[in-house]
């Protein structure tokens, strides 16, 4: 789908690939052989569904840059091709030309799979007047109360949110969390390969509507 200038692809599970100037991919996971190499890539938390070794393999260029968590770096020291590591934690910004990218807390509330200690992290990037909220693996939190304030500045705002129960927010509980964030569009992801199904992404979209939420369900890529 196409946003301004930017595009955005669905890879499935909580994988994406944002490309505008530069081409951003997100917790690639079990993803085709993409023709697009990443300039940055961006990984949530550790799990292997998140911090995939074969699929980040096949993205990597020269030069690059793979922000990540501090406990992922040991799982990817070991690439021949030259890459640059940066860390980040909940609350630090990183700055790459026109992108800017903030680390925000991604946790479970009332689940044991993603602990708050563990400092794991969603995103938000923003591209000039575009700001995609990529939430990682978690529940409606406090911290997504600060990510109100960007559709009233007349900014899109995108909100890629986990519906798939079990490890991170149901669907009715992703729903509940779009009208916290009041996103101009809520995209579903973290479904359709580990846990969720289809039907929840449905649900999810129908819930949203009757919240005044626009959403919209992307083909995987």
């Amino acid at each position: 789908m196409q946003i301004n200038d930017i595009q955005i692809k669905w890879l499935g599970h909580a994988g994406f690939l944002i490309k505008n100037a530069k081409t951003i991919y997100i917790d690639p996971y079990n993803i085709s052989e993409q023709k697009e190499k990443a300039d940055l890539i961006l990984i949530t938390h550790s799990h292997y569904d998140h911090c995939s070794v074969a699929d980040i393999k096949k993205i990597i260029k020269e030069g690059t840059k793979i922000i990540l968590p501090a406990d992922c770096q040991s799982k990817i020291t070991k690439f021949e091709t030259p890459i640059r590591i940066k860390i980040i934690e909940p609350g630090k910004e990183i700055l790459d030309g026109d992108v800017k990218i903030t680390a925000i807390p991604a946790y479970n509330t009332d689940k044991p799979f993603h602990s708050k200690e563990e400092s794991w992290v969603g995103y938000v990037i923003k591209i000039k007047d575009t700001i995609i909220y990529h939430a990682g693996d978690t529940d409606q939190i406090p911290e997504m109360q600060k990510l109100t304030g960007h559709k009233q500045a007349g900014k899109q705002f995108i909100a890629l949110l986990p519906i798939g129960g079990r490890f991170t927010m149901s669907a009715e509980e992703a729903a509940e969390a779009t009208k916290l964030l009041k996103p101009s569009l809520a995209i579903p992801m973290h479904y359709g390969s580990i846990v969720g199904k289809d039907e929840d992404a449905q649900e999810f979209c129908e819930l949203c509507k009757e919240y005044g939420i626009k959403t919209k369900i992307l083909e995987k890529e």
